[in-house]
């Protein structure tokens, strides 16, 4: 009997496969880390080939290390890293051009081209996203421009285009033997080209980019059957839910109405907000969808996406040298009582919301004979929490809705100093679920549903609960004062790249 279900997590730094009990237990799991390839400053890529192959491993490593059986799985689904760009033969199945991930910012003068005189926010209006190197639209055209002939072949039907989920669904579905070119609408409303309203790709999108559709996958649901895995562990098991993996947490924290909220911290951090079967526009926000059940309506995020959060953690100890592991940065930061006056905006690749300013770059500010490596470490953790209050903040005003908590999920949620810090600055709880694997319990959620695993959403709210609660200790003035030297040094980053 299939008493269990799955998910791919194909993250930014690794691939995961999770197997989850009917109560969202982890009943086996396995992760592998890819390369992260920066042949210069702004730019990131992966090797799609290598990522398809680390989704091999830990779908046979979860696998063998347990006592399932393909046939103990309902269903499998897939969560993924949102706006990498991967292009690839049709006939043979091989990339045109390592993947261009969602952090590079070669685009940046293409991004100016294609604004005009009419500026960034151009298509907004449709699609929900300004015009920036972030999404996946202008990290298509530059591979096209940088291929001999890439741009016939693309029009001809040749080439394929996806985002990770796409690219791991066609290879888990038959790959060059009939795998299933299809992405869901979390996904493609990443792209800055998909109409919100339609679900459909945005004609004048595709005009403006020179993107032929012949290259687009199609767009779906983010819960239904898809097609059924070809070879591997999992060989016959169907593929019945795809969700980005910012939506796939929302999901995953059952914020099924409008005003819920969750904030994720990874690689980056973002916060998600619910508006309903709305769709709401900000300046400084993007608008995005939330999910899309079967045949029901879709519905809709404000989102606030931060470049930088655990990455910057990342750096302090491969770049730096000041940590030998991430956890360390805890301890270190404990060292020190306060920041000393120092802070840290980490604009490595520019800022995201609620600024969108490719201008910008990375700055260490206050720093005096004082300060040590534990307040460098200090700045580093607040950066995070910092610059979720100026989301949350943009959030609470373009939605009018009010925080009285935030949930949260990943990796930094372990980090106990950064999560008080964190209900600190807003001045509200924050709350950490029991089962913290939010995005692949995400994509495992809409491939049950799906498949009949679960009987609805009724049924997944009432499987939630509360792990952890950090209480706000700041006091007001103590706040807003440091909210204030922060924006100071956040306005030290910008113009600095002419």
């Amino acid at each position: 009997m299939a008493d269990h279900i799955a998910a791919i997590d194909q993250g930014t730094t690794s691939s995961r496969f999770i197997v989850f009990d009917r109560d969202g237990r982890i009943r086996a799991a396995d992760q592998r880390e890819h390369e992260q390839i920066t042949p210069r400053a702004g730019w990131v890529e992966h090797d799609a080939t290598e990522v398809w192959r680390r989704t091999r491993e830990v779908i046979g490593g979860a696998m063998a290390s347990s006592d399932f059986e393909a046939s103990d799985l309902a269903a499998i689904g897939i969560t993924n890293q949102r706006e990498t760009t991967v292009l690839w033969d049709r006939e043979t199945g091989e990339p045109v051009h390592n993947a261009i991930v969602w952090q590079d910012t070669r685009t940046d003068a293409l991004v100016r081209e294609l604004a005009g005189d009419r500026g960034a926010d151009r298509l907004r209006d449709r699609v929900g996203l300004p015009l920036s190197t972030y999404f996946s639209g202008p990290k298509i055209r530059w591979i096209l421009d940088h291929g001999d002939g890439l741009q016939a072949r693309a029009e001809r039907g040749e080439l394929a285009f996806g985002t990770m989920d796409t690219w791991v669904l066609w290879n888990l579905t038959g790959g060059r033997r009939g795998g299933v070119h299809a992405t869901d609408v979390t996904n493609a409303s990443r792209t800055l080209l998909m109409d919100l309203r339609t679900l459909d790709w945005h004609q004048p999108s595709l005009d403006l980019m020179g993107i032929p559709r012949a290259l687009l996958p199609e767009i779906r649901s983010s819960s239904e059957a898809y097609g059924e895995v070809a070879g591997t562990a999992v060989g016959g098991v169907p593929v019945a839910g795809i969700l980005g993996d910012q939506q796939a947490a929302l999901f995953g924290q059952t914020c099924f109405e409008a005003g819920s909220a969750k904030n994720t911290y990874g690689t980056g951090s973002f916060l998600l907000v619910h508006t309903g079967e709305e769709v709401v526009q900000s300046r400084e926000l993007l608008t995005s969808v939330a999910y899309k059940l079967g045949d029901a309506p879709a519905s809709y995020v404000l989102e606030g996406s931060i470049a930088v959060t655990g990455a910057l953690v990342q750096w302090l100890r491969d770049r730096l040298g000041i940590i030998d592991s991430a956890a360390e940065v805890e301890d270190l930061a404990r060292t020190v009582d306060d920041n000393g006056g120092v802070y840290f905006v980490p604009a490595f690749s520019g800022l995201f919301a609620p600024y969108w300013r490719d201008d910008a770059r990375g700055i260490i500010a206050g720093l005096t004979a004082y300060a040590s490596k534990g307040h460098i470490a200090r700045a580093a953790l607040e950066a995070t929490a910092w610059q979720s209050r100026e989301v949350v903040d943009a959030a609470a005003a373009a939605a009018d809705v009010p925080f009285t908590s935030l949930k949260v999920d990943g990796g930094m949620t372990a980090n106990a100093l950064l999560m008080q810090f964190q209900a600190d600055v807003l001045g509200v709880p924050v709350i950490r679920p029991e089962v913290t694997e939010t995005t692949a319990l995400g994509a495992a959620y809409a491939a049950g549903l799906a498949t009949g695993f679960w009987d609805g959403l009724d049924e997944l709210r009432a499987r939630w609960a509360e792990g952890r609660r950090w209480e706000p200790r700041m006091g007001a003035a103590e706040r807003e004062e440091g909210y204030r030297r922060w924006k100071k040094a956040v306005q030290r980053t910008l113009d600095w790249v002419d």
